[in-house]
Parts: C-alpha cells; structure tokens; sequence
C-alpha cells in the first residue's frame, strides 16, 4: 500500500476504502499504536545503555552479594534456577540496583534519576538519527542494522565453544509437541512476529511510502521475512548456547534456567557473560548490539507520528514551528515525558502492563482490521491490479490465497482464542489487582476505539437508510480500473490523498 499510494498511514488507508471510515480508523489506530510502543520500548534502551555503562569496570556489578544494594541474606553468587528461594546476584542488581523495584504496581516510588537520564540520551540519538527525514535514518540504518550480526556471529563462535552448550542448543531445536496446543503459545509466537517485523505499527508502511513506485515490493517482502526468521534463529542459538553453558557450570536442568520477559535479556544473559573469559569485551558488545537493534525499531515508530503530523497537518504545523526538525524534536520531548512512568521505581509493573495490553491485545485487534480492510473491503482483485501496474506481473495463486482466506482467518483465530483464554496479568510473583487490569483495557483501548469511532462517523455522514449507509461505508472511493483515477477526479475530499502519484494510472 504504502509504495503504490506513496503515502504514509492516514492518507492510505483514507484513499483505499472510504473518506472518512472504518478504514481511515485503522490507519488512525495504527498511528496511536505505533505512539504507544514506542513510549515504553525506548525504556528498554535506557537499560541497555545502564548495563553496557556498567561493563567498563574490571569486574562486573551483577557478579557479587557484596555491594550495597544486595540482600546478603537472600543472594547467591552463581545462578540458582528456579527450584529456590535465592536470588542470583545478577537478578539482584536489576531489581534493587537498576530499577530500586517497589512491592507492586500500588507504591510508584521517585524518579530513577539515572534511568531518566540515559532515557534523555536514547531519544537524543534517536532525534539526531531521524530529524533529517528517511534521508538521515537510511543512512543510519546501514550500520545499526548490519552490525549486531557481526556481534551475533561472534558470539555464537564463542558460546559453541563452551561446555554445555550442545545440550541448550538440543533444548532450543527440540519440539515440545503439547506446546503447540496451548493457544498462549500461538499468540505469543505472532505478537513476536508482529513485533520484530514491525507489522501493526506503520513503520512498514511509512517507509515503504518513500520507494519508487516500481519497487519490486514482491523481493522486499521475501527479503524482510526470511531475514527476519533467520535472525530469530541466529538470536536463538546464541541465547541458548550461552543457557546450556549455565546449566553445565551450575549443574541445573536447562528449563530451569530460561525465562522469558526483560529477564532473560537483563538478568540471565549478564550472569552468563560473567562467567565467560574475556567478559568485559562480551558484555560490552552485548549491550551495545542490544542497543543497535532498538533503536532501529524505535527509528521507524517515532517516524510514523512525525509523517502523519507532516503529512495530515502539514500546512498548519510547519507555519508554526517553521521547521521540519522543530516538529521532530518536539515529538521526541513528547515521548521522553511520557516514559517517564516507566522509569519511577514501581515502572517495571507500568512497563508489564503496557507490554501485556499495547504489544499483543491491541496488536492482535489492529491486525485483524487491518487485514481485513485491505484484504475483503479494498479486495484482492484491486491489491492484484496495484501490483501489476507496479511490477510489471500479476502475484501468483499463493499471494492471492493469503490475501482472500489465510492470512485474515489465521489472524482472527488468534484474536478469537487470545480473547477466550486471557489470564489476569503478572509479573513474577505478582497478581496486577483489578483496578490496573482496567488500566490495561484502557491502555489497548486508546488505540482500538479509533477504528469502530471511524466506522460510525462514516456511516453518520452517509445518506439513505442504515444498510445503505452501511454498503457505502464498506465501499472503496478509488476505481483503479477508471482511465484517470486521480483523488481530484473521484471527489477525494482530503488535502493529504491530493498527494496520491499520477503515475499509477
């Protein structure tokens, strides 16, 4: 969509189904979807950047009980798994040194100050990665996106050779086949898809509207998929080499060890690069890959509010900061404030929170709607003429199978069975009490209510009777067989489709 419109989101979705519908919600919810995410993700980098500040030293802080923040009484120098009540000295340090945990999402505590200021710098590196626009976060991009592999490869070399790790690369590649009939599972595994190919958030979208319209979009998606499910594995047997090298040293069942969450990456991880020779040089490219690769998510999320504000409010917005880096910066100022709940002492029950309810429940609602519009309202027979006039070739019976039944009823079976069996929210040993479970709701409301809003003021400004209105709605406004289907001719009434390329026609 984003190439053949060469638009960014609102505009899109304005131009493919209705002027101001349904369709034109989804693109709405997207944006404030992509808002969200990145209002808490870039929390994660402020960690990163506290841990790689803290891996300069001769020794590493999370290796010992005997600092200042350690519960003696409670701690353990090497690794315990989860079979007692001792907590490491890594687990230690996160919870009572990075982020001073209250007792639950009730007590906020203060300000972690530190953590505000390495917040402060993430999104100045991000401010100075894209206030040019795609012309300075492409070139960016070829270093933050190309180097983790040489740290990954790197540390894959490294880790196979260590004792135990043939037996945490067995437990990675070995199916659990109950597993695949937990619907958990299932929504996880997508929420993870969703998540690192940026599906749901824009970010695609908005950066695609920068190709030429040619742009074998075909190759692309081959190139972004497969890469993406080869880095995961790549991630995967370096992860779990360094879980089975744990399990050897510590002599403890491999699935005692893993975990899931900001735990495996924060806590686990750093106890392993403790006990590595050469730890100082590893942890150090550890944190530093852990960075490189959030900020190029955070690079495409934070740019998706600044191309709608540019391209929806344009004319407005730049009489009155002038400037396009202005407008930039002032988005960037606005997420730094508003990560703020994330770094107080209670925020990793905030952070849980808005993971649960923004990553996966309101990711699962959009991609539904999403697909859906794109798939049965602005139809398969129009995406296949669009990609046609692109290419050159009409896509073959496997894409339009995808587009028609798979994708929209692989992608509603999920929603249908994340709602079925969703489970009160936790972390660790913690039970979020009701009132936050509503906050949650809240939170994934933000985003969704956009799309059943668009759809009653489409059908409020339509005439005739209700299923008239409805069909009117539910049509597209574009006819891409018409010989000129320009937005001015077709009676397209908002300012921003009038940037819709001639050259498609």
């Amino acid at each position: 969509m984003g190439p053949s419109l060469d638009l960014s989101l609102i505009s899109s979705w304005l131009l493919i189904c209705a002027k101001q519908g349904p369709k034109a919600g989804v693109g709405l919810a997207t944006v404030v979807i992509a808002f969200v995410f990145s209002t808490y993700y870039s929390v994660l980098m402020a960690w990163a950047l506290y841990y790689l500040f803290n891996s300069f030293g001769t020794t590493l802080p999370w290796t010992s009980c005997n600092n200042t923040w350690n519960d003696v009484g409670n701690c353990s120098s090497g690794f315990q798994g989860n079979i007692t009540h001792m907590q490491s000295a890594s687990q230690q340090f996160f919870d009572h040194r990075l982020l001073e945990k209250t007792n639950g999402i009730s007590e906020a505590g203060g300000i972690r100050w530190e953590l505000f200021g390495l917040l402060m710098v993430t999104w100045v590196i991000v401010y100075f990665c894209i206030f040019k626009g795609v012309q300075s976060t492409g070139k960016v991009v070829y270093f933050t996106a190309t180097f983790p592999y040489f740290i990954l490869f790197a540390l894959l070399i490294n880790n196979v050779q260590l004792p135990g790790a043939k037996n945490g690369i067995l437990y990675f590649v070995t199916p659990v086949w109950s597993k695949l009939f937990e619907v958990k599972v299932w929504v996880n595994a997508a929420a993870q898809v969703f998540n690192s190919i940026g599906i749901g958030f824009g970010s695609m979208v908005t950066m695609a509207s920068y190709n030429k319209f040619n742009n074998n979009i075909v190759r692309d998606a081959l190139i972004v998929t497969v890469t993406n499910t080869f880095t995961s594995i790549l991630a995967g047997f370096v992860i779990f080499s360094a879980i089975g090298y744990m399990s050897h040293i510590h002599n403890l069942p491999v699935d005692n060890i893993a975990t899931d969450g900001p735990g495996l990456v924060f806590v686990v991880y750093p106890e392993v690069l403790s006990t590595m020779p050469a730890f100082q040089l590893w942890a150090v490219l550890f944190f530093f890959m852990l960075l490189l690769l959030g900020l190029d998510s955070q690079f495409a999320t934070a740019e998706v509010a600044v191309t709608f504000i540019k391209d929806e409010f344009g004319p407005q917005v730049m009489r009155l900061m002038k400037r396009e880096e202005l407008l930039t910066l002032v988005v960037c100022i606005v997420y730094l404030l508003l990560g703020i709940p994330h770094i107080t002492q209670g925020g990793i029950y905030v952070f849980q929170l808005m993971d649960q309810y923004a990553a996966v429940v309101s990711l699962m609602f959009l991609a539904f709607f999403e697909v859906a519009a794109v798939c049965w309202v602005f139809g398969v027979s129009r995406i296949s003429l669009m990609i046609e006039r692109m290419l050159g070739k009409a896509p073959n019976i496997y894409f339009l199978l995808c587009w028609r039944f798979f994708s929209p009823v692989l992608v509603l079976c999920i929603l249908i069975s994340s709602i079925a069996q969703h489970s009160s929210t936790k972390y660790e040993n913690f039970t979020y009490p009701l009132w936050a479970e509503l906050v949650g709701v809240g939170i994934a409301l933000v985003s969704i209510v956009w799309i059943p809003l668009g759809a009653i003021q489409e059908i409020y400004n339509n005439k005739g009777s209700l299923l008239q209105r409805l069909k009117t709605a539910s049509t597209p406004t574009i006819d891409l067989d018409a010989e000129d289907w320009l937005p001015e001719k077709q009676n397209l009434d908002n300012p921003a489709s009038e940037t819709l390329l001639t050259s498609v026609a």
